[in-house]
């Protein structure tokens, strides 16, 4: 094709790779490095640090990738798209791949993938769109992007069958690093937190819009729990290096500060500390349930953006633990019924509820058994079958 230069340089790959945040880097990376013990691989792509470390030539970083929001894509969407059109012509005609792998960020990759495929190119998808929740219409777009998609839930691959697309559960690569057995006490000393008496683990969400529409409401729960509960104390983690930490700090009354301890990361840990969570939906509801933490899960956002998702799901549920377990295990607070009176009364019952807190330990156990996988072993293979044919 003539004039069809990019801004990349021009050498030899056999893997070509986008990623999209620090997850998807970290999941690109157990496959990564499964592949690269068993042949010497040539990569280049959208790579966060752990690819690169593996040998991944970054044509761009991951965090170019991280946008969220309606309005922050908008304003960064004449550069996200510049830039796919820049990696379509490089990796379809000037620097041909054996394969690609788009690593999540379905809104980026998918389109990405088709154009590639359509040039003749496998595409390994990894991390199935979550179109059992919402927007099922987005198969159509993964049958006709994806030679094969690895998915970390274990029903996901009968939904993607019906529809004649290969695929292979890998299990969730979160899982290998949560321990079987959880012992609070050290996990509360590691925290230089009070041993005794019981902790309550805040989770408001790890975006400033999240933080910001339900951290109000968790504040508010909070002290309606101390006036039933005088000797109950809080832990919040916040992502490091971010502003969010201070934001939610300034949300706390005077008369929280001194029983409330903020923390910078270390979620997993915050999380392993606590007797239950209160907890925005999103990951963190499945990392709650791998540390068997009976857990109140409640979303706020914009009353418009709420109207335009509500009628696109498919699910009674949002929370990934009664996704995965098909029921109500745990209760779920939305929008108008998240008040801090209702999250206070439910997370009461999880604190204090000694037969819910022992069945949910049970069920939760057994899910994190199910999703325990060898996931960078699978995935590996799976790419190579893919790049050979």
């Amino acid at each position: 094709m003539a004039g069809s230069t990019t801004p990349y340089p021009t050498v030899p790959v056999d893997l070509a790779i986008a990623v999209g945040e620090a997850s998807g880097d970290w999941i690109g990376a157990l496959a990564i490095e499964h592949l690269i013990q068993t042949q010497a691989v040539r990569m280049e792509g959208i790579a966060g640090p752990k690819l690169r470390e593996l040998g991944v030539q970054p044509l761009h970083g991951s965090e170019e990738l991280s946008v969220r929001g309606y309005v922050e894509v908008i304003r960064h969407l004449p550069r996200l798209l510049k830039m796919r059109k820049n990696l379509i012509r490089h990796w379809s005609v000037s620097n041909r791949p054996k394969v690609f792998v788009g690593v999540d960020a379905p809104d980026f990759n998918l389109n990405l993938e088709l154009a590639l495929r359509e040039s003749g190119i496998p595409t390994v998808h990894v991390v199935c769109p979550s179109i059992w929740a919402w927007r099922m219409e987005r198969i159509h777009k993964i049958k006709a992007a994806c030679s094969h998609v690895l998915c970390i839930f274990p029903f996901e691959p009968e939904i993607l069958a019906k529809e004649g697309i290969s695929a292979t559960y890998i299990g969730h690569p979160m899982a290998a690093l949560v321990p079987e057995k959880i012992d609070s006490t050290a996990y509360r000393a590691k925290l230089n937190l009070q041993s005794d008496g019981q902790l309550l683990a805040v989770l408001p969400g790890s975006r400033g819009a999240e933080v910001k529409h339900i951290g109000p409401a968790f504040v508010q729960a909070a002290v309606e729990l101390l006036k039933q509960k005088p000797e109950l104390r809080f832990v919040t983690p916040m992502p490091p290096g971010s502003s969010l930490l201070g934001i939610f700090k300034a949300m706390i009354p005077a008369q929280l500060q001194d029983r409330w301890a903020l923390v910078e990361g270390k979620s997993h840990e915050c999380i392993a500390a606590a007797n239950a969570v209160m907890l925005a939906s999103g990951t963190a509801t499945l990392e709650a349930m791998m540390y068997r933490k009976p857990m109140v899960i409640a979303y706020k956002m914009p009353w418009l953006s709420y109207q335009m998702m509500k009628g696109k799901g498919y699910m009674p549920y949002v929370g990934l633990p009664n996704i995965l377990l098909n029921e109500f295990a745990v209760p779920e607070l939305l929008q108008d019924d998240a008040t801090p009176t209702a999250l206070a009364e439910k997370a009461l019952f999880q604190l204090d509820n000694d037969v819910n807190r022992t069945r949910l330990e049970t069920l939760f156990a057994e899910q994190h058994q199910r999703l325990l996988k060898p996931s960078g072993e699978i995935a590996s293979r799976v790419i190579q079958q893919v790049m050979h044919g």
